[in-house]
């Protein structure tokens, strides 16, 4: 599902785009998202980007240039060309999954393992370290040059999608990705200190509790937590403050599999999973209604926490 070239042609066609990435969008939906965007504006094209409510950019991400978001409610209703950029399935792109299903074209970017392809044009590899990987190819085979900007969000999208360049899914095309952005002016410093070394103080609060009520099952070889909406207010901050800690909960040694329970006060209790590398998380998000890749996945129910997590306990070997 490498349709790169038909995706140029269409983008070539197109004289406007319309973009939308997941929702909670993360440093590669985002960055790709808008680094394709300013290229594309760059090149003549009429383009607005946005994603589903809640329309919130990520305070770690809030350095990236935004100028091309519009909520979703300004977002075209039935767009010409439609791009989606690192979203597995439909549902992922909330409300504006109606407007990909009226668009007159929509092309799916995405290197998740559970995107089966939802689009007219499909420019899925689930090889790809990141969808930055894959914006990155395509804007060498339209010949869009690609500026700061557009450095800066790709390689933001690189850097957080391969855990600064430690996760196994990185290779070598990825580093020499990553090296012509820093070419291009992307600086790696400011990347990392923005995404990872900033947050407020409410987090070292919220991570304590949630960190406190952390549990190890060594025999199956997992570590659990929750964090709640209580957690949250408690602490003054909000959850996207708290990306970083399903990374800090994964630290554990003893475990090959780290997950996070986080409860919402609507019911919803959203859980993120991390593998070390034995067991694919994937998968086992895929069998919970979620998805991701093999290892970095979540999925979303609205069930009792423990109850949630005492069945990821019971399911984690069959995925090993």
């Amino acid at each position: 599902m490498i349709e790169t070239r038909k995706a140029a042609e269409e983008i070539k066609r197109a004289e406007s785009l319309a973009l939308a990435c997941h929702i909670g969008p993360d440093g590669d939906a985002l960055g790709s998202m808008l680094g394709f965007g300013i290229a594309a504006r760059n090149h003549g094209k009429d383009v607005v980007a946005s994603f589903g409510s809640p329309f919130v950019v990520p305070a770690n991400l809030s350095f990236l240039p935004t100028d091309l978001l519009v909520a979703p409610s300004d977002f075209p209703k039935k767009p010409e060309t439609m791009m989606v950029f690192d979203a597995g399935s439909a549902d992922r792109l909330g409300e504006l999954g109606s407007n990909a299903g009226k668009a007159g074209t929509l092309i799916v970017v995405d290197h998740h393992m559970t995107n089966e392809g939802f689009g007219d044009i499909s420019l899925i590899d689930s090889s790809a370290a990141a969808t930055g990987e894959l914006v990155y190819e395509l804007l060498e085979l339209l010949d869009w040059e690609i500026d700061h900007q557009i450095a800066t969000c790709l390689h933001t999208a690189l850097v957080t999608d391969t855990g600064r360049f430690t996760y196994s899914n990185t290779k070598p095309e990825t580093l020499r990705i990553a090296a012509a952005l820093v070419e291009a002016g992307a600086q790696p410093a400011e990347i990392g200190r923005h995404v990872y070394e900033e947050t407020p103080f409410g987090y070292l609060k919220a991570s304590s509790a949630a960190l406190s009520r952390a549990a190890l099952d060594e025999e199956r070889a997992i570590v659990t937590a929750v964090v709640t909406d209580e957690d949250l207010r408690e602490a003054g901050i909000d959850w996207g403050d708290i990306d970083g800690l399903i990374d800090t909960l994964r630290l554990a040694e003893e475990a090959d599999v780290a997950a996070l329970a986080k409860v919402h006060d609507d019911g919803r209790v959203k859980v993120s999973l991390r593998s070390r590398g034995a067991t694919d998380v994937g998968s086992l998000a895929a069998a919970m209604g979620g998805g991701g890749h093999r290892l970095a996945a979540g999925f979303t129910v609205e069930r009792d926490p423990e109850e949630v997590l005492g069945e990821i306990k019971r399911m984690v070997e069959d995925f090993r």
